[in-house]
């Protein structure tokens, strides 16, 4: 079961540039940043990865300013852990359980959740919350995830699981704000 004291939440490329071919983009934003904001209210840490943004652009802005221009990071690789500056902050923060969400699922996604397995980490797929131009390459990817031994969540599930109580200090907030 996720943990909020060992998580760490990985929004991974959703760059403005690219939202436009993609599968349910708006929905996509709206997740990813729903699930940011739970992470802050559950005071989990929030890293962001963006594929070459010289060329393709930077984080969504709604969803850049929620994560912090400082905690986002440029990459060539397609998994985000093979980025030697995302994987410096990713490790200075020393959680054991990644929440992955964003974009594309069959090529960053897939390929981060797969190299964060190898290094024994927790992987847990936000399902609600990553996409792709073709919703095929999302469906077929998380099985793959799956298969490789990633566990499938939705954004419900994390809070949920991070909460473990109905009497937590901040179910009241979580009830209210992330629930209606």
């Amino acid at each position: 079961m996720l943990d909020s004291e060992q998580s760490i939440v990985a929004v991974v490329d959703v760059q403005g540039k690219l939202l436009t071919g993609v599968h349910k983009s708006e929905e996509l934003v709206k997740n990813c940043s729903w699930l940011v904001k739970l992470a802050d209210l559950m005071k989990v840490p929030v890293i962001g990865s963006e594929q070459y943004p010289d060329g393709l652009g930077h984080t969504e802005d709604s969803l850049r300013a929620l994560i912090g221009p400082d905690n986002i990071y440029g990459k060539h690789a397609f998994a985000c852990i093979d980025d030697p500056e995302f994987e410096k902050a990713f490790t200075a923060h020393d959680r054991k359980q990644v929440v992955l969400c964003g974009m594309e699922s069959q090529a960053c996604i897939i390929q981060s959740a797969l190299r964060l397995l190898e290094r024994g980490l927790e992987v847990f797929v936000v399902t609600d919350a990553i996409s792709a131009r073709n919703p095929e390459d999302t469906n077929i990817s998380m099985r793959r995830m799956e298969q490789a031994g990633a566990q499938l969540v939705t954004r419900e599930m994390v809070g949920f699981e991070w909460l473990r109580r109905s009497d937590a200090p901040e179910f009241k907030a979580f009830s209210k704000e992330f629930l209606r």
